[in-house]
């Protein structure tokens, strides 16, 4: 006992040691605690960054994507351009319009120009409200006509004050540029002060000769929302960049910066209003050059503060030129929050027990002080082990939480919360192992894939309202659930897409009667609210086969797709 003074009182004899002990086995597990929830969060963290980038990397191609469509339905490939406009004004008229049906948000403007100056375009407004922008002589400022309507009646035309020559415009340079598709650079639209960016593609002429471009815009204040309403963490934060570092997208600072007069100028990452989205960026940008980066990735790095920075990486890229960087990034402490949190709890636990401690040691003391006889007696008692007095309450601390934590996220990823259904990162999930699998083993069996879109959903919502669309697409995932093997995956696309997968077939012939099952139940009524009629919807379902029409997940994805257009009727959109 040389630790204790030689005249230590009974008292503190009897309870300072179990305090030491107590106090002594909280810290150790608070320390272990920490250092297993450390490890647990570097091994987790990386890997949800990524799927948090891949997750808005999907988002961009969603946005992007049916900009591609668009002009394949405004000219289709391999078919001539007219040498003069007022030849085909209708004909054309008439596939704007078809063409600004398909993606209306944001593709809702289409427009071309030949090398004989003309142009026209068409600007949908609204389901049924439009305007058409016609230019038939080069020297002649722009007729704008509104109507309703496939097939309206136009207007009397109001003509534009300024001389609008489609030859002088970004849009028709790039297009000439090149054979295939292409991005015009990101700009700001003078109109609605939205960045805007727009695809293009020359088309030929009946002799062979470059005859014009067609073109279509794409709005990025969607996308912008999309990043800001991202819940990353408390203090995390996600951004798009372009090659050069002009932000796109941002959910802690804006991508356009206003003028005095009015205007707006894009902002560069290194000059955001958010210090610590510029600090990520200037990090990151020595990886995000290098042109043979593929795949998302991860680093940590010193925040201006000196706090250590979790950041997941990716670049995406497409065909027709598109070059973004999806970058997001988080405080590691928001990662260890729980952790830190445990590691208190436990340390606050060992100090009550402590106290707790304590309080009975003074009170056993009191008590043998009143006798000496009866102090003997406890002494005794307490030698020989019979001390009803606890250490302190046992406590373990189950990192397990934190891990579930991090599953129930990675789930709720591949998860529509709407249907309950599969997501679209699951789908890709599947096609991705299932691909790999076959690609090892030369007997895996074919899988086919069907992509199922509603008619006539968008009237559900505009007559009935949201409440009822979502009532029928719930209804519709239970139905499309019912008609397939417990084995497949039945997943909800977006909107009122969905997408069934149907594993180990051997031909055709199972997955057309699936089909044909799909399309029969999509027919059947259904209630919409409940006082109303049954509505009637129907859908089409495009059908594509592994490996024989396709060999990743994409082209699988893009293949049904195309097929499901086919099929579907087309101005079949209302009852």
């Amino acid at each position: 006992m040389a630790f204790f003074p030689a005249r230590l009182s009974l008292q503190r004899l009897l309870t300072i040691p179990f305090v030491l002990l107590v106090l002594a086995l909280a810290l150790v597990i608070g320390a272990l605690s920490y250092s297993a929830g450390s490890a647990a969060v570097d091994t987790v963290s990386a890997k949800l960054l990524k799927e948090t980038v891949l997750r808005i990397g999907q988002a961009i191609e969603r946005h992007v994507i049916g900009s591609g469509a668009v002009l394949e339905a405004a000219f289709p490939d391999g078919m001539p351009a007219p040498g003069d406009l007022r030849d085909e004004t209708p004909a054309l008229r008439t596939r704007f319009w078809i063409a600004t049906s398909l993606h209306r948000d944001p593709n809702n403007y289409v427009y071309y120009g030949n090398r004989r100056g003309q142009f026209m375009g068409l600007w949908r407004y609204s389901a049924d409200d439009a305007e058409l922008r016609l230019k038939l002589k080069a020297e002649d400022a722009r007729d704008i006509s509104r109507f309703k309507g496939i097939a309206g009646e136009l207007q009397p035309p109001q003509r534009e004050q300024r001389l609008f020559d489609p030859r002088q415009r970004p849009w028709y340079q790039a297009g000439l540029r090149t054979d295939l598709q292409t991005w015009t650079s990101i700009y700001v639209d003078f109109r609605t002060q939205d960045l805007v960016a727009t695809r293009a593609r020359r088309v030929m002429g009946a002799d062979g000769s470059v005859e014009g471009v067609v073109a279509t815009d794409v709005s990025l204040r969607a996308l912008d929302d999309f990043v800001r309403r991202l819940q990353i963490s408390k203090n995390g934060f996600a951004f798009i960049v372009e090659p050069g570092g002009q932000i796109i997208a941002a959910s802690n600072a804006s991508n356009l910066r206003r003028k005095g007069d009015g205007s707006a100028d894009r902002v560069m990452a290194t000059a955001a209003d958010a210090p610590l989205l510029a600090a990520t960026y200037l990090n990151l940008k020595p990886y995000l050059a290098d042109v043979q980066l593929a795949g998302p990735g991860s680093m940590r790095f010193a925040g201006p503060d000196g706090e250590a920075i979790e950041a997941g990486y990716a670049r995406v890229i497409d065909s027709a030129g598109l070059d973004w960087t999806v970058v997001v990034a988080v405080p590691r402490a928001d990662f260890m929050a729980g952790v830190t949190k445990s590691v208190l709890q436990t340390v606050v636990a060992g100090v009550l027990a402590a106290l707790l401690v304590l309080a009975i040691g003074l009170f056993i003391v009191r008590w043998v002080s009143r006798d000496l006889r009866r102090l003997a007696d406890g002494a005794q008692r307490v030698g020989l082990g019979d001390l009803d007095t606890p250490l302190g309450p046992q406590r373990t601390v189950e990192f397990s939480v934190l891990a579930n934590s991090f599953d129930r996220m990675q789930k709720n990823l591949r998860t529509d919360r709407l249907t309950g259904l599969s997501n679209r990162d699951a789908v890709l999930h599947r096609l991705d192992e299932r691909m790999a699998n076959s690609r090892r083993r030369a007997d895996e069996p074919m899988l086919a894939l069907l992509f199922v879109d509603l008619d006539r959903f968008k009237s559900v919502n505009d007559t009935y309202g949201h409440d009822a669309g979502d009532r029928v697409l719930l209804e519709m995932g239970r139905r499309l659930r019912h008609v397939v093997r417990d084995s497949d995956m039945v997943a909800r696309w977006a909107g009122d897409e969905f997408v069934v997968l149907l594993d180990s077939v051997s031909d055709a012939a199972a997955p057309e009667r699936v089909r044909s099952q799909i399309e029969d139940c999509l027919r059947e009524p259904v209630a919409v609210t409940e006082h109303d009629d049954p509505v009637t919807l129907g859908g089409a379902v495009g059908m594509a086969m592994f490996p024989i029409d396709a060999a990743d997940p994409q082209e699988l994805i893009r293949v049904a797709d195309e097929d499901m257009y086919r099929r579907k009727p087309v101005g079949n959109t209302r009852w």
